[in-house]
Order: structure tokens, then sequence, then C-alpha cells
């Protein structure tokens, strides 16, 4: 380790200076993972016939996939004290452009496609998502434009463009081998998509938890005129986070596209809040500076037991945003609650 990331590492809190091994198994996210055991055991224990099925397992894994991938690039940028309401947007635009990259070189109907057109797709909606990323990184550091504003303006801008393209209809034609082979298709009882979702997350967390691309992360988020004084490029660090979060936007679009059959316009209003409350639930501060990889798992399936668990035990649906929220709320109010009992030390 150089002495400038010597010096970096010095400015993170106490917390961030832990082993990575320590940092995953803190406090905060063993209590988080036993809240979600607890939730599991409470419905599993009033209607395990239901709960402990393989195929709601499968299907609640499966459909929390999507969520989890956009989770873990929301995690990165919150962790730097920012915010991105556009990912949700970004994932339809680029779910969007995918099918209609997939259907033009397939002379207009890409369901008999094989793997060098999905090849494409995929290329398409990865590129998609990462220049949505690049544009509201260099916004927000390089035209010092607060995040906010930047991806409230992207989330209407990207959401526009995609309704645009096919005049705010959907997009059918999807492969079907793109969606036997991941979208629907299993290994060893494990949906494809969900092995997809696991490496990406692992991947994610081996970035944040072991180089110095996450080093930098936390140390732009805890203090970002510290990580500027001991030589990080701050403005560069915050262009590549939201980069991220754009691609991995991209990557989520196309993943929507395997498992749904079709690109979908609609329906995806509240994906941005779905995985800033996730990451939030699963212990990285609002704040920034502190949070895991790990913890943001536990949060994207926490809401997602929650509401599949209310509708298994007969609750009406309008009570399931409501339980959400609540827990939400209480999350954030436990995280201000720990900032101010270290900040009286």
């Amino acid at each position: 380790m150089t002495t400038d990331e010597k010096t970096t590492l010095s400015t993170l809190p106490d917390e961030q200076r832990t082993p990575m091994l320590k940092r995953l198994t803190g406090a905060n996210t063993l209590w988080i993972g036993l809240v979600l055991l607890v939730l599991v055991a409470t419905f599993g224990a009033i209607r395990p016939d239901a709960i402990f099925q393989v195929t709601t397992l499968q299907f609640l894994l499966a459909e929390t996939a999507v969520l989890l991938v956009l989770s873990v690039g929301m995690t990165f940028v919150i962790i730097t004290s920012g915010i991105d309401l556009s990912v949700g947007s970004v994932l339809v635009f680029a779910s969007v452009s995918s099918a209609m990259a997939m259907n033009s070189v397939s002379g207009g109907d890409a369901t008999n496609a094989g793997w060098g057109v999905i090849g494409f797709g995929l290329l398409v909606a990865v590129v998609s998502g990462a220049a949505w990323g690049l544009l509201n990184g260099l916004l927000i550091s390089r035209a010092k434009i607060p995040p906010l504003i930047v991806t409230l303006g992207s989330f209407g801008a990207a959401q526009g463009a995609a309704l645009l393209l096919n005049n705010g209809s959907n997009v059918s034609g999807i492969p079907d081998k793109l969606n036997t082979t991941f979208g629907s298709g299993t290994w060893f009882g494990i949906p494809n998509i969900v092995i997809v979702a696991a490496v990406v997350t692992a991947l994610g967390a081996l970035l944040l938890s072991t180089t110095r691309f996450g080093r930098y992360t936390y140390a732009v988020g805890s203090n970002e005129e510290a990580a500027r004084r001991v030589g990080i490029s701050v403005r560069g660090h915050l262009t590549k986070v939201y980069l991220l979060a754009g691609t991995l936007a991209g990557l989520a679009g196309f993943m929507g596209n395997a498992f749904f059959r079709v690109a979908v316009v609609t329906g995806h209003e509240t994906d941005n809040l779905n995985a800033i409350a996730a990451v939030v639930l699963g212990g990285t501060s609002i704040f920034g500076g502190t949070g895991s990889v790990l913890g943001t798992v536990f949060g994207v399936f926490i809401p997602a037991v929650l509401e599949k668990g209310l509708v298994i035990i007969g609750v009406k649906e309008f009570w399931q945003p409501i339980a959400v929220a609540v827990v939400l709320v209480a999350a954030v109010w436990l995280d201000q609650t720990r900032r101010r009992a270290r900040n009286q030390r």
C-alpha cells in the first residue's frame, strides 16, 4: 500500500479501517440479517406449506434478481453520499434499446434469433445504461450540479427517450432462446438469472471491500475534502461511480427482457425508490461513508419477503407498502441514532 493510500485510509471512520471480514460481519449487517431470518421464520411458521416450497423460493429469488443488480450500483452511489433517481428509467431505456436492436438485426422479429443477436442486445443494453451513467457522473462531478437534481432530470429524460423510441409501446420479439436459457432456465434448481445476479453481487462486494476503488468510495463519502487533499481525484471517482450504476442498470434492463420476454415501458416507476430503500435497509448510511454490499443483499430481500409473506398469509395488498415504509423509516432512524452516538464519543 502506498503512502497516499495509507493516508487516505486514515481519513475513514474506524469501522471502514477494519479488515474486510470484520466489516462484512459487523454488528449492523448481522442485525439486518437477523431481521430477515426472523421474517422468514415468522411467515414460515404461519404458512410452512407455502413459504418453504421450492417454487415459491425460486420465484422470490428470480423476482428480486433485477432489483439486486440495481441495488449493487446504488450502494456505491449512496456510500459517496450521493443519490441516483434515474436507475429505473435507465433500465427501461436500456431494455427498449436492446429489444429494438435485436429486432432490427433480425428483420423485425428476433424471436428465433441466436446467440450472436443476443450478445449484440446485451452490448446495446450495457452501453445504453453506461451512457446515461456517464452523463450523470459528468454533470455531478464537473458541472457541480447536486446529484438529486441531475438524476431527477435524467429520470424523466431517460423515460421520455424510451417512450419516443417505440411510440410508448412495449417491444416484443425477445429471442425465445434468451428466455428459456437465461430468463426462466435453471441450473441445479437455481434460476440462471439469480446466478447472474449473485455473480454481479459478489464482484461488487469484492470491488467495494478489497480494492482501491472501494477505499476511495468510502473516503469520498466520509469526507470529500479530506479525500481531495490526500490526492484522490474526487471528480474522476464520482464519474466512475455513476458510470458503474448506469452500467448495472443497463444490465438489469437486459435481465428484465430475458425474464419477462418483453421490453416494458411502464411498471418501473418505483424501481429507483425500491433500490434506495434496499440499500438503506441494508445498513448503508444515507449520509455516506458507511455500507456494504452484503447488507444490501439483506435489504433487497427484507421488503421482498415482507410483501410475499403478507400475500401468502392473506393480508390485504394495501398494507404491503405501509409495512415496507415503516421498516425503512425505522432503519434511517437507527442510522441517525448510531451516528449521533458515535459523534458524542
